[in-house]
Parts: structure tokens; sequence; C-alpha cells
């Protein structure tokens, strides 16, 4: 999967977390778990992105 791709897969998944996060403002504490799990996904995809950039450069 190319960089670009890695990225906009996590900008997607984001913007879909914005409707549980809405939700959990309002009060919802099931939406805040969701909202948890969407955060630490893309904090492990971010680490991804962070790998491939450097195994790209080191290639």
């Amino acid at each position: 999967m190319s960089v670009e791709a890695m990225v906009q897969k996590m900008i997607d998944d984001l913007t879909a977390a914005l409707v549980d996060a809405a939700k959990h403002d309002k009060g919802n504490s099931a939406a805040g778990t969701r909202v948890r799990k969407a955060m630490q996904d893309a904090k492990a995809a971010a680490q991804d992105v962070r790998k491939q950039v450097q195994a790209d450069k080191n290639a």
C-alpha cells in the first residue's frame, strides 16, 4: 500500500470517528469507547506510515 493511500485511510477513519466524538460530547459513554478505539487505531496506522517512509528512505 502506498504512503498516500495509508494517510488517506487514516483521514477517512478519523472523519468517521467524528460522528462518535459528537455523540460522546452529548454524554454517550459508549461512543467515547469507540472514539478511544479509533484513536488507538490511528496511532497504530501512524506508526505504520512512519515505518513505511523509513523503509522507503533506506531502500
